[in-house]
């Protein structure tokens, strides 16, 4: 990918650089690659129960012999996109049916399941010109029979307030309550700012405990999908084309400075997007620190004059109670079987989890 690419794609939150990255560092055990349309893409084996609804998938690994027919469940599989943006991307140049009949063509055929990647549906974080281009291929895509799936829900918050009191005083009685108990910690914790590129970060001990600092927050997840290298971070940490900000909270009750966690942020138009985190537990729970850099972040942007706080895809539920609105993304699923197709069709519900759970917090 040349440096100037990236910026031909629609549906770009991000720095663009950062597209590049994936091709470069990819995650483990995923291989990366081009397309012949200039669209990412990445093959790796997925296992099918990585984004079920979590009370379908308890009852599908209690079932007998789980251990021994689950292998049927993971699938080689390509898709169309990456792990680092919020959304795919696509190139601007392309018509629906261009992108559409080459998936079919190239790789439709050699794996068991071809996926767009969270492709945006009706986003208001984006130009109406992609949200179009987005609902043509979808359109196109399950008339030539692609399994359209929810996606996952992307949690924003528009720095519409004048102050920090006024975002709390939006939030129900007992979250703001509860709000308020959680940020008595706050005085405990030093903030440190490091802009990407500033020489700590050619520091390779300090990377060394930044990235098992992510490690720690990815071993705790729910979902284990997309292991990033620790060359990814160094060398997203030394990009000087990639503007954005590490959040350092220390702990300053002890002796000595304790760094409980991190939280690495970029910004484009105008916009704070919420990347990666790493915590050192216990320590950054006892401390609140999920919630306290919550309002960190805001209190950042509306310092800064941006206009929105893109806070991610975890957590959607949490997200909701803090006042954040959810704009969900869709996955267009090519099943090479016919019988396959059929049978997983009628499951798609099963697999829209997340857009159960924002209804649910509403």
């Amino acid at each position: 990918m040349s440096p100037d690419s990236p910026a031909t794609f629609r549906n770009l939150l991000e720095p663009p650089a950062l597209a590049e990255l994936f091709i470069q560092h990819p995650p483990q055990g995923f291989t990366c690659r081009m397309d012949t349309l200039g669209l990412p893409v990445f093959s790796t084996t997925f296992d099918l129960l990585t984004t079920l609804e979590s009370g379908a998938r308890r009852r599908l690994t209690s079932l007998p012999l789980f251990s021994a027919w689950s292998r049927l469940l993971r699938m080689r599989t390509c898709f169309v996109g990456t792990t680092l943006t919020e959304y795919a991307p696509l190139p601007q140049n392309l018509s629906p049916e261009t992108v559409i009949n080459n998936l079919l063509a190239e790789h439709g055929q050699g794996q068991t399941l071809t996926i767009v990647k969270d492709l945006p549906d009706r986003s208001p974080l984006l130009p109406k010109e992609d949200n179009d281009f987005a609902d043509a291929l979808a359109a196109l895509a399950v008339n030539k029979g692609f399994i359209a799936v929810g996606g996952q829900a992307l949690a924003h918050v528009r720095i519409d307030f004048a102050d920090i009191g006024e975002y709390l005083g939006r939030l129900s009685a007992g979250r703001r309550k509860d709000m308020r108990r959680k940020l008595r910690k706050r005085p405990e914790l030093a903030v440190e700012i490091l802009s990407i590129g500033e020489p700590r970060f050619f520091d390779f001990v300090f990377l060394d405990q930044l990235y098992a600092m992510y490690l720690a927050v990815f071993a705790q997840s729910e979902i284990h999908f997309d292991l990033l290298s620790r060359e990814f971070f160094a060398t997203l940490l030394q990009r000087h084309d990639i503007e954005g900000v590490v959040f350092l909270y220390w702990h300053e009750k002890t002796n000595a400075k304790r760094l409980a966690g991190y939280n690495i942020c970029l910004i484009e138009n105008k916009m704070l997007i919420d990347k990666y985190v790493g915590f050192t537990y216990p320590l950054a729970r006892e401390l609140n620190l999920y919630f306290i850099s919550w309002m960190y972040n805001l209190e950042f942007a509306l310092e800064r004059g941006l206009h929105t706080y893109i806070a991610g895809w975890t957590d959607p539920q949490v997200k909701a109670s803090l006042g954040a609105s959810f704009t969900f993304t869709r996955h267009l699923v090519w099943v090479r079987n016919p019988l396959l197709r059929s049978i997983l069709r009628p499951l798609r519900p099963f697999f829209e989890s997340d857009g159960q759970v924002v209804r649910g917090a509403a």
